[in-house]
């Protein structure tokens, strides 16, 4: 099955962000991951509309933000107006997340929840109708370079069921710790797209097209 491999862009060399994304469009990734943080939802900052810009400048791939903000729906439009083509929300993260999500559509975006590991798949079933991807976190959202957490494979599972996939149509891609065994395990069981940090490809002795040629 082919993967669709997106860089985690917050673990990028941002002396030479031009050239990373160069190296990475050139190396064969599938498109680019960005994280926007605004330090309440989660403990940190990410990357700014100012890098987003730049990444968005240098490529032709796709582009997604993964937002982990409070009250994403106030900023959809700005997003939207930076030519994105994935946009992902936390549910948790306001009151209304079915009318940001079809906000989301409406734009022309596709529409993604990233689901938090201790997000129950129930918790978001109601809104897998309106949903073009779900990302699973496979490490609390907000820092690089964490642990894997085993526990949220049966998550995976679940999203993966033929229950699941017969009633929605949405793609399973996972985030955080993603190790080239675990791309190896989980493309097995039908997750299709995965977010690359230090884990797999940054900060690594091989070169971007030799790492990527090798995931895939």
């Amino acid at each position: 099955m082919e993967k669709i491999l997106f860089p985690s862009m917050m673990c990028a060399d941002f002396r030479n962000l031009e050239k990373e994304v160069k190296e990475l469009d050139e190396a064969g990734v599938s498109g680019f991951h960005i994280d926007i943080m605004d330090g309440q939802f989660v403990p940190n900052f990410g990357m700014g509309m100012q890098d987003l810009a730049t990444i968005r400048e240098l490529t032709k791939l796709p582009v997604d933000v993964h937002l982990m903000i409070k009250d994403p729906g106030n900023y959809i439009e700005l997003f939207a107006e930076a030519d994105i083509d994935i946009i992902y929300v936390h549910p948790e993260a306001e009151l209304h997340p079915a009318r940001t999500l079809q906000k989301i559509k409406n734009l022309g975006i596709q529409a993604g929840i990233a689901v938090n590991p201790n997000t129950s798949v129930a918790t978001i079933e109601p809104l897998l109708n309106i949903v073009d991807k779900v990302m699973v976190m496979t490490v609390n959202p907000g820092f690089a370079g964490q642990k894997y957490l085993e526990f949220v494979n049966e998550k995976i599972q679940t999203l993966l069921s033929e229950e699941y996939q017969n009633k929605y149509s949405f793609e399973v891609f996972v985030d955080g710790a993603i190790s080239p065994e675990k791309i190896e395990d989980l493309s097995k069981v039908g997750v299709k797209g995965f977010v690359l940090g230090t884990s797999s490809l940054f900060g690594k002795e091989k070169s971007y097209k030799e790492i990527i040629k090798e995931l895939k």
